[in-house]
């Protein structure tokens, strides 16, 4: 076992470099294109409408992705089903607060959830974040 363990810490410690026709050490390395990287991705701010529970697995993906601010049309799912919706929005502000996101209701219909490099401006009147009707 000890032979093991002295092979793995001479091939991960080896400072041995191969000598360049000058008899300088010649080490080999990678360069990294680092401007490449730098490019900002863009926000999409994408409408949803909840029609039914199910909906909601939809526009949390979408959050996932951390590049995506929805904007979802709870009416027909408030007219159908006030459990569903309850349901639906408890899910949605657990989504969020695990992206470390943030939910505000937007009208009494509509509700805006956005990934965390964004936040939603809350005059000091709005106390509820999402309204449970």
């Amino acid at each position: 076992m000890k032979k093991f363990f002295a092979g793995l810490k001479k091939t991960f410690t080896r400072t041995d470099f191969e000598d360049d026709e000058e008899g300088t050490p010649n080490e080999d390395y990678v360069e990294l294109d680092t401007e490449q990287g730098d490019m900002p991705t863009k926000v999409i701010v994408r409408p949803f409408t909840m029609e039914d529970f199910s909906d909601i697995k939809t526009i949390i993906d979408a959050l996932r992705e951390g590049n995506t601010i929805a904007l979802i049309n709870i009416r027909p799912l408030k007219e159908k089903d006030i459990v569903e919706l309850k349901r639906a929005i408890n899910k949605l502000k657990k989504t969020c607060d695990a992206i470390e996101g943030d939910v505000a209701g937007f009208s009494e219909d509509m509700v805006v959830a956005v990934p965390n490099f964004a936040q939603i401006y809350k005059t000091k009147g709005q106390t509820k974040e999402v309204s449970e009707e």
